[in-house]
């Protein structure tokens, strides 16, 4: 269980969250969306530890700001919206590291296994910085898969925080990697997003975290989070909602101008 009470944050000497109380379960995916300038990234690193802040955010009951980096490595990844690598290593390499900083020990098989989930298996030897943004996108999800993959292994709790991990994808490696996030739940893990593409929020998350101005305007179930009122007031916006065919909802725009 993952759980924050009354968090706060400062950016810049200005407060940018203001006493949030958020909750999330381990096995599901647990999607963090809002506006630009919302507070869903700063909420994000609060959650992850790596920015301080008032408030406590307990990671299955122990405070994150008091386990030590390597505590923190072994119960949770966190892929960032921007992750360069300024050195020459291999495909391979990246997600090794990623591997040992979670593992008490190597595991064999757990690197091509985790590219082989992100459709990279091909391409393990080939140099991390002669490919593609997308490419280079699906490996440090492949990375940061492979830090947890011991815990989850073990029946263990273990956590995936990722930022924006679509965002430089096509459709079809947008549903990959949402179906790594997936598979990942199922087998007991814990996914917290921030996601952008409202359609594939409803789609695949199974709670909802909507930010507006450093706050929590709404949370609960994609039915619930996912109305025209919410939204529309969220995203200065006016915007209508029909059922999809299977889950979820399909999110029109009603009109380019603000509200």
């Amino acid at each position: 269980m993952l759980s924050a009470t009354e968090i706060t944050a400062k950016l810049g000497g200005r407060e940018v969250l203001h006493r949030l109380d958020v909750a999330a379960r381990p096995g599901q995916i647990t999607a963090i969306v809002g506006p630009n300038g919302s507070g869903k990234t700063t909420l994000l690193r609060r959650l992850t530890g790596d920015l301080p802040g008032g408030g406590v955010v307990l990671l299955e009951g122990e405070p994150v700001a008091k386990l030590s980096p390597r505590d923190l490595a072994l119960r949770r990844g966190v892929l960032p919206q921007a992750a360069t690598l300024g050195f020459p290593f291999t495909l391979r390499e990246v997600v090794a590291m990623g591997h040992q900083a979670g593992a008490s020990a190597a595991r064999p098989g757990v690197v091509e296994a985790a590219l082989a989930e992100v459709g990279l298996a091909a391409k393990i030897d080939g140099f991390f910085q002669d490919m593609s943004g997308g490419e280079q996108a699906r490996g440090h999800l492949a990375r940061v898969r492979a830090q947890v993959w011991e815990p989850v292994a073990d029946g263990r709790p273990a956590w995936l925080f990722v930022d924006e991990p679509v965002a430089a994808l096509d459709i079809g490696h947008q549903l990959q990697v949402m179906a790594v996030l997936r598979r990942f739940a199922d087998a007991g893990g814990g996914v917290v997003a921030v996601m952008h593409d409202l359609n594939l929020t409803a789609m695949h998350a199974d709670a909802m975290i909507l930010m507006e101005a450093g706050r929590i305007a709404a949370s609960g179930p994609p039915e619930e989070v996912m109305t025209a009122p919410l939204l529309s007031r969220a995203y200065r916006c006016q915007l209508c909602l029909n059922t999809a065919p299977r889950k979820g909802v399909w999110l029109l725009p009603q009109a380019a101008s603000l509200v």
